[in-house]
């Protein structure tokens, strides 16, 4: 079933994608990355909570959970993994790959429709009831949404936190 789109906040842009950065930037390039990922997940929890009571939607049926689905974000034109270990044998004078060339992040890979079927509620008086007195309600749970959000919001925090420490760390290197 197709999801009808979701008016959100644009995701922050993310230079990984348009050129290469120094690799001084990586930290504060994967934590941005973090932090669009978990923005994009509170916006999603609080669009399933707004609609947890929504028992009809243009769709026809009650409104279904959303949940962001994520995945680790390769940058461009990095090596596929990590060189072998140890790192014995090296010609004088090369140095080793970075094993951190292939970090980008993380990203958005989809936003996808929970499946599972919400509740049905006897409750003859309401205009969705079937025959038999039933209401189909959504299969929103506000407590998981909450806990969800809690977890975004802390996982965006620490994000936050790597990013504001990435810069001081780049601010004292411009002081020496």
């Amino acid at each position: 079933m197709a999801i009808p789109s979701l008016k959100m906040l644009p995701l922050l842009t993310n230079n990984m994608e348009r050129a290469p950065r120094p690799p001084i930037f990586r930290p504060m390039d994967i934590a941005s990355s973090g932090m669009s990922l978990q923005r994009l997940r509170m916006e999603t929890v609080a669009t399933n909570i707004a609609n947890a009571e929504t028992t009809r939607t243009d769709a026809g049926g009650p409104y279904r959970r959303r949940v962001v689905v994520g995945e680790q974000a390769v940058r461009e034109g990095a090596a596929p993994s990590y060189p072998p270990l140890p790192l014995s044998g090296q010609q004088p004078g090369v140095s080793p790959q970075d094993p951190t060339d292939a970090l980008g992040g993380v990203r958005a890979l989809a936003i996808e429709e929970d499946p599972t079927e919400g509740p049905m509620v006897y409750d003859p008086g309401h205009p969705d009831a079937d025959k038999a007195g039933y209401v189909r309600y959504p299969n929103v749970q506000v407590t998981t949404e909450l806990v969800d959000l809690m977890e975004a919001r802390r996982v965006y925090e620490a994000n936050a936190t790597v990013f504001q420490a990435a810069k001081q760390l780049l601010r004292r290197a411009l002081d020496i």
